[in-house]
C-alpha cells in the first residue's frame, strides 16, 4: 500500500572513520543519544542495506558503542511492501528486548479472512486470518521506518549510494562507493537482501547460491474498486493465482498481485516496464472478471514488486571481516519467516560480537554456529510456497482448497499454529545482556 513518502536524502560520508550525518547533512558526533553500552566502541561498521536486517543490526551495534554507517542504494526508505509477521517465543523475546513489541501491535494490519473464489467471483473457501498473520503482522515498510526512527540519531544513513569495491587489509576493509569518497571500516555487514551485492563482491555471482523454485511473484498498488476492508480475494487456475487485497483498511487503495509457475526468465531487474509487460502477459486470459482491473491498474502502478520465488543456499556467512545477515545469507522470497529470522539473526550477531569483545573471527564463527540451523529450518518451510499459492493442476487446486477448509477447524488451526511457532522458536536464545532496550516511542500507528 502507498504510504507518505519519507523525505530522506543521501549525504556523502567524509573520508575518515567515525563521523555521522543526519538526513539533512548536520554532523552528529555520536553523543546525541549516548548508547548505554560501550563494549564495541572501538569498531567502525559499514552495513549495506536499509530495509530490515540492516537497521536491526545498526540498532544493536550502535547501542553497544559502535560507530555504524548504513548505505542504501535507494534514494529513500522503501515504503509499503508485503505484510510480514512474527510468531513464537523467540521472535517475541527479540522484539521485546528491542523495545518495539508494543509498537508493532499499534501498527498491525488486523487482516481479516482471505477468500478463494471461483471464476464468477463466488466464494469457494475462506482462509482464517490468524493462520497467516502470526502473533502480529505489519507492513515491511512500516517496520523499516520504525527501525530507522529508532536509529537515525546514532547511526549514519547514506541513501542513494552503494558499495563499489571491498578490499580487506590487516587494518580493516577499504571500501569505495558509487558516489561517496572511499573509507575504511573495521567490519562490513551485507544486509542487502536476496540479490545481495555484498555477497557477490566477496563470494561470487548469485547464480552459485540462488536456487530458483519454479515460480514468480508480483505485487503492485491498485484502486480498491471491490471495497475490500482488510480482506483479500484470490482466484486460481493451474499454475497461476491472481489476488486483490486490502491490509490496512484504506477505502481507496488495494494491492494486486499474481503468483505464477514459469521456467526461469531472463529480464532486467531494473527495467520496471519490462517487468510490467511480463506480469500483464501472465494475468491475461484468466477467467476471473477482476483480472481486467488488475491489468489496467498495473499500467499506471508506480510501486511494483516482481521477483522469482527462490532461496539462498550458501555454506558460509562470513569471509574475513565481511558477514552476511538476513536474506543475503538465508533468504527465501516468501513463506520462510524471513523477517523474523533477520531480526533474530541481528540480535545474535551483535551479541556474539559483544561476547567476543569485537573479535570478528571469534564472533562470526560463533554467529554461524548459533544461527545456521535455525535459519535453514525457517527457510525450509518456504520451499513449497509457489505451489501452495498457485497449484499446477485443477486436482491440486481442489486438494489445496480442501486443506484450507480443514485448517478452518479449531483443532487443525491450532495444530498448524503450533507447527509454525515451533519452527520460528527452534533456537535457544542467549541473553547477551545487550544495551538498548529503552528507546523513544514510535510515531507509526495503524490503530484508530
Amino acid at each position: 500500500m502507498t504510504k507518505q513518502q519519507l523525505n530522506t536524502s543521501a549525504d556523502a560520508p567524509d573520508n575518515h572513520r567515525g563521523s555521522a550525518h543526519s538526513d539533512g547533512g548536520a554532523t552528529l558526533p555520536h553523543t546525541g543519544e549516548l548508547p548505554a553500552g560501550d563494549a564495541l566502541a572501538h569498531l567502525d561498521v559499514l552495513v549495506s542495506g536499509a530495509s530490515v536486517a540492516g537497521p536491526a543490526i545498526a540498532f544493536w551495534l550502535s547501542r553497544q558503542g559502535a560507530r555504524v554507517t548504513v548505505v542504501e542504494k535507494a534514494a529513500a526508505l522503501r515504503e509499503g511492501g508485503f505484510a510480514v509477521d512474527f510468531r513464537g517465543d523467540v521472535h517475541r523475546t527479540v522484539l521485546t528486548r528491542m523495545g518495539i513489541w508494543d509498537d508493532l501491535h499499534r501498527m498491525r494490519t488486523d487482516m481479516g479472512r482471505q477468500t478463494v473464489v471461483n471464476a464468477d467471483d463466488t466464494a469457494r473457501v475462506d482462509l482464517p486470518a490468524h493462520l497467516m498473520s502470526g502473533d502480529v503482522e505489519v507492513f515491511r515498510g512500516d517496520l523499516s521506518k520504525l527501525l530507522y526512527e529508532r536509529t537515525k540519531s546514532t547511526v549514519e544513513y547514506v541513501f542513494g549510494d552503494s558499495i563499489a569495491t571491498l578490499a580487506e587489509t590487516p587494518e580493516g576493509v577499504d571500501v569505495t562507493f558509487g558516489h561517496a569518497a572511499a573509507r575504511t571500516f573495521d567490519l562490513v555487514v551485507g544486509a542487502d537482501g536476496l540479490h545481495s551485492h555484498t555477497r557477490r563482491l566477496v563470494l561470487g555471482d548469485e547464480s552459485r547460491y540462488l536456487r530458483f523454485l519454479g515460480y514468480y511473484v508480483a505485487g503492485f498498488d491498485m484502486p480498491n474498486h471491490l471495497g475490500l476492508d482488510r480482506t483479500a480475494r484470490l482466484y486460481s487456475e493451474p499454475g497461476r493465482t491472481a489476488m486483490i487485497s486490502n491490509y490496512d483498511g484504506d477505502p481507496d487503495r488495494a494491492g494486486g498481485g499474481i503468483v505464477f509457475a514459469s521456467e526461469q526468465l531472463t529480464y532486467d531487474r531494473r527495467d520496471v516496464s519490462e517487468q510490467k509487460r511480463i506480469i500483464a502477459e501472465k494475468l491475461r486470459g484468466m477467467a476471473w472478471p477482476h483480472v481486467a482491473d488488475l491489468v489496467a491498474a498495473l499500467d499506471s502502478a508506480d510501486d511494483v514488486y516482481f521477483d522469482a520465488i527462490a532461496q539462498v543456499h550458501i555454506d558460509r556467512l562470513a569471509k574475513g571481516r565481511v558477514v552476511l545477515l538476513g536474506d543475503a545469507g538465508h533468504g527465501a522470497t516468501m513463506g520462510g519467516i524471513g523477517t523474523g529470522t533477520a531480526l533474530v539473526s541481528a540480535y545474535v550477531l551483535a551479541g556474539e560480537l559483544v561476547a567476543a569483545r569485537g573479535d570478528h573471527r571469534t564472533a562470526f564463527a560463533a554467529f554461524e554456529a548459533e544461527i545456521t540451523t535455525y535459519a535453514k529450518g525457517c527457510q525450509k518451510i518456504s520451499g513449497n510456497a509457489g505451489a501452495f499459492f498457485a497449484p499446477p493442476t485443477e486436482k491440486k487446486i481442489r486438494s489445496r482448497d480442501r486443506a484450507y477448509r480443514m485448517l478452518g477447524s479449531r483443532v487443525l488451526a491450532g495444530f498448524f499454529k503450533r507447527l509454525t511457532e515451533k519452527t520460528a522458536s527452534a533456537l535457544e536464545l542467549k541473553d547477551y545482556g545487550l544495551a538498548g532496550e529503552a528507546a523513544p516511542a514510535a510515531s507509526v500507528s495503524r490503530q484508530p
